[in-house]
């Protein structure tokens, strides 16, 4: 079990887990020990994701850089968007979705690292999106103020929505039966049969992120100290506490044998864990916590499992066949005159470095600064094109 955190300083954060049986009485104790730091991106991080092999985080530089965590080396990076990266889901061990402020999402292959498709999602950034448990569909939102519902089986828009403000969060349930959107500090409850907002919690100040616990109770975090969970059925709180000393950036949940597990990160440098009581009006007791001594924006955990239980999204996502005379596109993303959806499985197009044999951007023999200033110079060079 490794925690991962980005940060304003440009930093990934990796800390292994270790748990040491109860002995005598006591009860387990959990300890995170650091397990690496990497100087990854030349701007803040602003996403990070991970399924059961792979991490990946993007930036405000632009990119999307790869970790394989069993073999502890950095993979590769990504290049094909035009703008901060702003959310980045794994859809089992198969596919990656990102999405980017120059209104791009895009379906990677993550096992090959090609991108499957590209679309022009909205006219705006794309603020958030999630993937519903099925892997049929895909909600996104954006600064155009609409939420979109995408058919990933056809890959192509489904539904458009307009909403009267700039969503920045949307989320599925686990049983993909309800889906929330938030804004500022509300969270909209909609039904998936009926597509209407069936009731609205609010927050006592900006909302930053959100988990859920179970299908109906959402654990909301945002600008102030407290995280909170709420019921989404009768809209009430069950219970606050106070997380941190400073704004909480990121919160998340998973379950493991034994444990149900809340973590939160925060401004304040900390990355903590949480376990869930089962009535939910209980707070959760902390577990363990780790200084990072940095402004953590995104928090993401790996698990080391053999298998994911998801595997991959509808087949109708593999790549296109390439053309032979492929449509020319002046810039790589972003353009204003960009199609609706372009297909590029090209892997120069597709701006993506990773899994050759001989030595590449992304791969080891590299240096950092090397590596990093190599990204650079090829980002600006397309620029200039």
């Amino acid at each position: 079990m490794e925690l991962v955190a980005g940060s304003y300083e440009q930093v990934l954060f990796g800390f292994r887990v270790h748990r040491e049986p109860a002995t005598s009485g006591d009860r387990e104790t959990w300890t995170p020990v650091a397990d690496f730091t990497h100087h990854a991106h030349t701007a803040s991080l602003s996403a990070v994701a991970a399924n059961n092999r792979f991490v990946v985080t993007g930036s405000k530089d632009e990119t999307i850089h790869i970790y394989d965590l069993k073999k502890k080396i950095e993979h590769g990076a990504l290049l094909h968007h035009s703008g901060t990266v702003t959310c980045l889901k794994f859809y089992g061990t198969r596919h990656l979705i990102s999405g980017a402020e120059d209104g791009l999402i895009c379906v990677w292959d993550a096992k090959k690292w090609e991108c499957l498709k590209s679309i022009k999602a909205h006219k705006g950034h794309v603020t958030f999106l999630s993937i519903h448990p099925s892997g049929k569909l895909a909600l996104s939102v954006g600064t155009d103020k609409t939420l979109r519902t995408w058919n990933l089986v056809e890959g192509r828009s489904a539904f458009i929505k307009n909403i009267k403000q700039n969503a920045h969060i949307v989320e599925w349930s686990p049983s993909g039966e309800k889906y929330i959107v938030v804004v500022l500090n509300k969270v909209d409850v909609y039904q998936l049969d009926t597509a209407s907002v069936s009731g609205t919690i609010t927050n006592g100040k900006r909302i930053s992120s959100v988990t859920f616990l179970s299908d109906s109770v959402l654990a909301v975090a945002g600008d102030e100290e407290v995280v909170r969970f709420f019921d989404c059925d009768s809209l009430e709180c069950l219970c606050e506490f106070k997380a941190h000393e400073n704004r909480v950036k990121g919160i998340l949940s998973f379950e493991i044998p034994g444990h149900h597990v809340l973590v939160t990160a925060s401004n304040d440098g900390f990355i903590k864990m949480w376990t869930l009581k089962q009535d939910k009006k209980d707070p959760p007791s902390l577990l363990c916590e780790v200084d990072t001594g940095a402004r953590l924006t995104c928090l993401g955990v790996w698990l080391d499992r053999a298998t994911d239980g998801k595997g991959s999204l509808p087949p109708a996502t593999e790549p296109c066949p390439v053309n032979k005379e492929p449509k020319k596109i002046k810039k790589e993303s972003g353009d204003k005159n960009q199609e609706e959806e372009t297909s590029e499985p090209n892997l120069k197009k597709s701006g993506l470095t990773g899994d050759s044999k001989k030595p590449t951007k992304g791969n080891s023999p590299l240096s950092a600064k090397k590596r990093k200033m190599t990204d650079v110079l090829e980002k600006k060079r397309k620029k200039k094109i």
